[in-house]
């Protein structure tokens, strides 16, 4: 068992567990993930590490409510516990002086892009972060963000914080003012990275994307999170969850995401139902 030290309810469908995890915190880097079980009966799902504190041995997780698991996660409080914890798993990020970083984080993506932020900018590079949200309700760790960015850029959708406009509007900005940018990051939503590899692809900056396919193990055996990247398959598990964006096949990815929507309804209506029968 892993007990949930602190919870905190960050937005309305979004919740930050500090978990203890000590061993995975001692080996905890940027970019790695764990895959999480709240339950015997409960699914395995992965979930980037959004940050770690070695000597109280707490991992923390950012989570999102999408399907059965991560709706019911919000409902953990301190005191609680998860059964499984398995990791750190995947390939770390590749942390360099690079020169000029920048980092997109398009909705929860703003939670796995902190580490990097800080790996960065403590590798000496310049770190530019650039967040997006739907609209100022959605918006979250912006303090956190900023002490770890040289400059922080925000965008939602409605205007209501920071620029109207997406994040990918930002990236075309810093590239019409010709600034120096040497790396790009993208984490969030599958068609926000797409549209981000698009805005880099003609000027040939290297962008680096993590990706989230289904999976289940962690460990290459199950082969759940099958992708495509320069015409060949890899693992997002342990070939990844960094790659190559300009590499990776996004139409593929957007499909394999859609090919259990029915079966992830019907277990989230059967939840919902429960529920309401406890209530």
């Amino acid at each position: 068992m892993f007990p949930i030290r602190c919870q905190e309810l960050l937005t309305k469908d979004v919740t930050l567990l500090e978990v203890e995890a000590p061993r995975v915190a001692h080996k905890a880097q940027a970019g790695h993930f764990v895959i999480v079980r709240v339950d015997e009966r409960g699914e395995r799902i992965p979930l980037t590490l959004a940050d770690w504190d070695r000597e109280r041995g707490t991992v923390t997780l950012v989570v999102q409510a999408v399907g059965k698991t991560s709706r019911g996660m919000l409902g953990l409080r301190a005191g609680d516990a998860l059964l499984d914890l398995a990791g750190p798993l995947g390939i770390p990020t590749e942390v360099g002086p690079y020169g000029t970083v920048v980092c997109l984080g398009g909705g929860i993506g703003r939670a796995p892009i902190y580490p990097i932020l800080r790996a960065q900018r403590e590798a000496g590079n310049r770190v530019i972060s650039i967040v997006g949200a739907r609209n100022v309700s959605l918006v979250f760790w912006l303090d956190r963000l900023a002490s770890v960015s040289d400059e922080l850029l925000i965008t939602t959708d409605d205007g209501s914080c920071g620029r109207k406009g997406l994040v990918t509007d930002e990236m075309h900005r810093l590239i019409d003012e010709e600034r120096e940018i040497d790396l790009v990051y993208a984490i969030g939503p599958a068609a926000m990275m797409r549209a981000a590899c698009e805005v880099t692809r003609p000027h040939r900056i290297r962008t680096l994307v993590s990706l989230n396919p289904i999976m289940v193990d962690g460990t290459g055996m199950c082969g759940g999170c099958r992708v495509t990247v320069g015409g060949e398959s890899r693992f997002a598990c342990v070939h990844g969850p960094e790659f190559d964006g300009h590499q990776v096949d996004f139409d593929g990815l957007i499909k394999r995401h859609r090919m259990y929507r029915e079966e992830e309804r019907l277990a989230l209506d059967r939840a919902c139902a429960v529920e309401v029968v406890k209530a």
